[in-house]
C-alpha cells in the first residue's frame, strides 16, 4: 500500500515543470534564460561592453556600449545565436538586434 502512494507523489521539480507547461509559459521562461545567460555565453570581454536587455518573439535585444564593438558583434551574430541556443538547449534565439 505504501508503494502505491509513493509512486503517485511527484517531485517538486516535476510538479513545477508540469505547472509551467500547463500555464503555457515555458517558452517565456526559456527566453528569459537567454537574457540571464548572455554574459556567461559570450564571455567576459564581450560582456563588459554589452548588456542583454530583453527578448521578444525570439529577437534578443543587446545594448552595445560602442560602435566598433557593435560592428564586430554584427559580424559574429550567427555564431553567437548558435552558442546561445546550444547553451539553452533549444532554438530560443532566432535573431539578435544590437542597439
Amino acid at each position: 500500500m505504501g508503494r502505491e502512494k509513493s509512486s503517485s507523489i511527484k517531485t517538486l521539480g516535476g510538479a513545477i515543470r508540469d505547472l509551467i507547461e500547463n500555464l503555457g509559459i515555458s517558452r517565456k521562461i526559456r527566453e528569459y534564460d537567454a537574457v540571464i545567460q548572455w554574459n556567461e555565453v559570450v564571455g567576459e570581454q564581450i560582456a563588459r561592453v554589452t548588456e542583454a536587455v530583453k527578448i521578444e518573439k525570439g529577437v534578443l535585444v543587446v545594448r552595445v556600449h560602442n560602435g566598433p564593438w557593435r560592428n564586430e558583434l554584427t559580424l559574429m551574430k550567427d555564431d553567437v545565436i548558435e552558442k546561445m541556443n546550444a547553451a539553452l538547449g533549444d532554438k530560443v534565439v532566432k535573431e539578435i538586434r544590437f542597439v
